[in-house]
């Protein structure tokens, strides 16, 4: 049967034309092969008769149906356009491996709801249980990790969460109906397409993550580069273009789990191959291992991989006065967060001072209070602090960095917030009320709190209108004379809604061309 909530012509229009605006958005079933598909699927498309549609890979798993091995249903950017409702955000958790450590029963405590509310709201949402999404999500990326891999199975059974070899290999073979050996020495598993060469560093992992088109690769990371943090990350240049790099803090279980990681565009002989069409490469050193599902998670966060580009330029260019920054930037994004405490902190270092004033405070914090960690990379040497580290910190240390005490205190209450989960709100918490508590926080304001809620809590529609930069840039679209008052851009913006988030990004790049 087609899912309630999809217009089945419409899908089938979608696969007839392999529309890559809907990767990810839904799967197509196809009843004589028993297989499913992303929209953008190169194989011959099937009769409308034979198709059924699911909103989630999940659900076209509970049906009975296997990942296609062509178009790779793993690889489908998610579902942001819906990232502020309940079960949106209770499906983002679970596809990053929230059961994969913890129950359902723990998830629920979590996010304020019981176990039987969560169940009940992805039944209703999109026809699967909790346990059916961590499974489907955790087979899937154990196949993407014997397509694109040369890890151990054992690894590779670890990494997506199962506890033993011998779970993952009954769970594949009931599953997928074959043994995870085969999926890995078949030609279909062997091709020049579905894996990447080996990386230059022994042990390193390299793995592909997807998007819809367009992106802005090079404005995101100008935007990332002027606000890296010494220490933690960097964006370095070479011959086959820009790298952003960082260094990453888990944990895996009870244990602390330390490396870097590097992500890149594809060079041009591999953007040859098909299977690198719309994908960005990211490559992790081998202590990473163990945390692979949560760290792609955070890089899709990090750089607004899931977002819909076109479809938010459609709304937006109803106001002809954002045509001239739609064109000159196609697919812009807003950035994201590798952890919503550390963009949280940054904001707070960013209050009065200039971008490079913040960005050296930044790295006085991370020398004097992140861990060290031993990387091959020269700008890589050490962790973000974290919010448990500074919530214990003595005040007159954070202020040695050169800020004022009541800046130093306002960091110390945030960490203590965060350090209690103050920054995991609840699915479904409105922009509104997120924005109220961040504003209660001493010393966080309506814009601090709106800049958060735009990059960690990515609330599309999050609009720090008393930031001057968007003034000025609204005026010189406008041809004022005079700068626009702080009304007359929310007024403007109203038209915007639900996306002034990206708006802001447009004026911004405007503004500075680069940010």
């Amino acid at each position: 049967m087609d899912t309630p909530q999809l217009d089945a012509d419409r899908c089938y229009a979608a696969v007839t034309t392999r529309d890559a605006r809907f990767d990810g958005l839904f799967f197509t079933a196809v009843n004589t092969t028993g297989i499913y598909c992303r929209p953008v699927c190169a194989a011959r498309t099937p009769k409308r008769s034979s198709c059924d549609f699911f909103q989630t890979a999940a659900a076209a798993e509970s049906a009975g149906f296997r990942p296609c091995l062509r178009c790779r249903p793993e690889l489908a950017p998610g579902r942001a356009d819906f990232n502020e409702t309940p079960a949106a955000a209770i499906l983002a958790r679970l596809q990053a491996g929230a059961l994969d450590e913890g129950s359902s029963e723990t998830l629920g405590r979590e996010i304020g709801l019981s176990s039987r509310q969560v169940r009940r709201i992805l039944l209703e949402h999109f026809g699967v249980t909790p346990i059916e999404v961590a499974q489907t999500q955790r087979l899937l990326f154990a196949k993407k990790l014997l397509q694109e891999t040369e890890l151990p199975m054992t690894q590779i059974a670890l990494s997506s969460g199962f506890r033993s070899l011998r779970r993952f290999n009954t769970s594949f073979r009931e599953r997928y109906g074959l043994a995870p050996s085969t999926l890995r020495r078949d030609g279909r598993g062997q091709t020049d397409e579905a894996r990447e060469p080996a990386s230059p560093s022994m042990g390193d992992i390299t793995l592909r993550l997807a998007y819809r088109p367009p992106l802005d690769w090079p404005t995101m990371l100008r935007y990332l580069a002027g606000r890296a943090t010494r220490g933690v990350e960097s964006v370095e240049y070479g011959a086959s273009g820009a790298t952003y790099l960082r260094t990453a803090m888990l944990t895996a279980g009870e244990r602390a789990v330390a490396g870097w990681l590097a992500v890149r565009e594809p060079n041009a002989a591999e953007i040859a191959k098909k299977a690198n069409a719309n994908v960005l490469l990211v490559t992790l050193s081998a202590p990473l291992a163990p945390v692979l599902m949560p760290v792609m998670h955070r890089l899709r966060q990090l750089f607004d991989l899931d977002a819909n580009p076109t479809r938010i330029a459609l709304h937006l260019e109803r106001d002809a006065l954002l045509l001239p920054a739609l064109a000159a930037s196609p697919g812009l994004r807003v950035p994201g967060a590798w952890d919503g405490f550390e963009l949280a902190l940054r904001a707070v270092l960013g209050q009065q001072v200039s971008v490079a004033g913040a960005t050296t405070l930044a790295g006085r914090l991370a020398a004097s209070f992140g861990a060290p960690i031993v990387t091959p990379h020269a700008s890589l040497d050490r962790g973000a602090p974290t919010a448990a580290t500074l919530a214990r910190a003595d005040l007159a240390d954070i202020a040695a960095i050169g800020l004022p005490k009541t800046r130093a205190m306002t960091i110390r209450e945030l960490a203590r917030f965060a350090a209690n989960d103050g920054l995991n709100f609840a699915p479904g918490t409105q922009l509104d009320d997120a924005v109220a508590t961040l504003d209660a926080l001493p010393g966080i304001g309506l814009w601090t709190a709106h800049y958060i809620a735009m990059r960690a809590l990515r609330y599309a529609d999050a609009f720090p209108a008393g930031d001057l930069g968007l003034r000025k840039a609204l005026g010189a679209l406008e041809g004022a004379d005079k700068l626009p008052t702080e009304a007359a851009l929310i007024q403007r913006a109203e038209t915007w809604r639900p996306w002034r988030a990206y708006a802001a990004a447009y004026l911004w790049h405007s503004l500075s061309k680069g940010w």
